[in-house]
């Protein structure tokens, strides 16, 4: 069975408790948290509310989220394949180039 232990925190340190280091630096003790983050390298998710809020994006609800995650997939993935075809073009561009100078 499961187990558990009651803890009782004060508003303070239940906010910064959180995942997201922007929604905890946007409540108390933001130079702090800020300056952690950066140095730890910690990257947010923007998984929450309060943060995309925070960033100004689209928040995570509603019936659009499934389309425009969608949309961002579709876009990410035109991207790399442009990179993919940049890549190979000039790879044919220097063969054909070789072949012609009899290489």
């Amino acid at each position: 069975p499961a187990g558990y232990q009651p803890m009782l925190l004060g508003i303070t340190k239940a906010s910064l408790a959180t995942e997201s280091f922007i929604s905890a630096a946007s409540f108390q003790e933001t130079t702090r948290v800020l300056t952690e983050a950066s140095v730890r390298g910690t990257r947010d998710g923007l998984r929450g509310l309060k943060e995309n809020v925070i960033v100004g994006r689209l928040i995570p609800a509603g019936t659009g989220l499934a389309y425009h995650a969608q949309r961002r997939g579709q876009a990410a993935f035109s991207e790399s394949d442009a990179d993919a075809l940049a890549a190979s073009s000039a790879i044919f561009e220097e063969i054909s180039v070789g072949e012609d100078s009899g290489e």
